[in-house]
């Protein structure tokens, strides 16, 4: 129960900080750090007791790489979007309802932006977190946090920069997306996080 309950935390504050972050009055071009350093907080106050997926597609890259127990995932998984659902809550006392972003570009765009950030994102979480060759580094909560801060600089404009279900989930009930672009997220972000486990196994096959 005390891993789900980190997952929860962990995502929580992840999702509550989108939401102060990006709703207007936010903190406009430097949202993405404050995303990426709640993540990386989180990662290094949770990683010793869940893992610190904070993340459903995390949740499924690792468990596909064989380092989350399948009886975890599902009870993950719920920890994770109650904990979006929470946080998109609270922020209604907080904020007004924010403007809905548009796919500038399209959804096309956006998943292909969803799916290589969510795979540079899982791409970095196993192999910093789960391999051998890092086993006991003091860096993997800030190579986690600052890949997520990469990539909403990156993308966000063109998606939203979600790379994450949970925090999908959250910003969709936060008014912020659309939940016609829904499948957007998680077509874009479970691809990329199973196509990261793939390649994780093709270069650490040994492991």
């Amino acid at each position: 129960m005390k891993k789900y309950l980190v997952e929860f935390i962990g995502t929580f504050f992840l999702v509550l900080t989108v939401g102060c972050t990006v709703i207007a009055p936010g903190a406009g071009s430097m949202a993405p750090l404050a995303i990426g350093a709640s993540l990386m907080v989180m990662v290094y106050a949770g990683g010793h007791i869940s893992g610190g997926h904070f993340n459903p597609a995390v949740t499924f890259a690792v468990w596909l790489r064989g380092k989350c127990d399948s009886r975890d995932v599902i009870p993950y998984w719920l920890a994770q979007l109650a904990a979006a659902a929470a946080a998109a809550w609270l922020i209604s006392f907080f904020k007004v309802p924010g403007a809905v972003q548009e796919l500038i570009i399209g959804p096309k765009a956006a998943v292909a932006a969803e799916f290589l950030f969510t795979f540079a994102l899982a791409w970095v979480v196993l192999n910093s977190a789960t391999s051998k060759g890092t086993a006991g580094n003091s860096f993997y909560g800030l190579a986690i946090g600052m890949t997520v801060m990469v990539g909403a600089y990156a993308v966000g404009p063109i998606s939203g920069g979600a790379f994450n279900p949970a925090v999908a989930t959250g910003i969709t009930l936060m008014g912020i997306a659309r939940w016609s672009h829904f499948w957007v997220y998680l077509v874009g972000e479970l691809g990329g996080a199973g196509a990261a486990a793939i390649a994780f196994k093709l270069v650490q096959g040994g492991e």
